[in-house]
């Protein structure tokens, strides 16, 4: 089985969302048998919304469970890679032809967030970055045309 690389963080979250649909489980399970004293199955709307809400809750489940099951947890704070980009670290970089800084946090598939500035570890930009070192120049190829940045900053947090 292939690990899934994720951070400490993404762990967390997982984690906490894993535990917030368990504390579901008996609330669906509660409506499901109200809908059921309401008679008839088949022409039952409420029965069928909450069987549907708790396929729904049991396949996230499942997919939480085997995520964390293949969870490969970094923690970039322990690792010693002063100044070089890796899985985890948060690297600020400033495009050379604009002067536009911009920070990203590289981390797993399912942790990505462009709007918090979480990118993937397999995206263009990521794959760019990671094993150059904090004041490289780097030129990436991505979707929009070639980009080139200079690393300014790589911090392990």
């Amino acid at each position: 089985m292939e690990q899934i690389p994720m951070t400490l963080r993404g762990e967390a979250k997982l984690r906490t969302e894993l535990e917030r649909l368990m504390k579901r489980r008996p609330l669906i399970s509660q409506a499901i048998a109200e809908a059921r004293e309401l008679g008839d199955l088949k022409e039952n709307a409420e029965y069928h919304a909450a069987r549907e809400e708790q396929g729904i809750c049991e396949a996230q489940i499942r997919d939480i469970e085997f995520k964390l099951s293949n969870a490969q947890v970094i923690d970039v704070t322990r690792m010693p890679n002063e100044g070089r980009v890796i899985f985890g670290a948060t690297v600020t970089v400033v495009d050379v032809n604009t002067d536009d800084e911009v920070t990203y946090t590289i981390v797993g598939d399912d942790e990505a967030d462009l709007k918090e500035n979480l990118i993937s570890v397999n995206s263009p930009i990521a794959r760019g970055l990671i094993g150059k070192m904090e004041g490289d120049e780097v030129a990436i190829a991505t979707p929009g045309g070639t980009k080139e940045f200079e690393i300014d900053k790589v911090a392990y947090i």
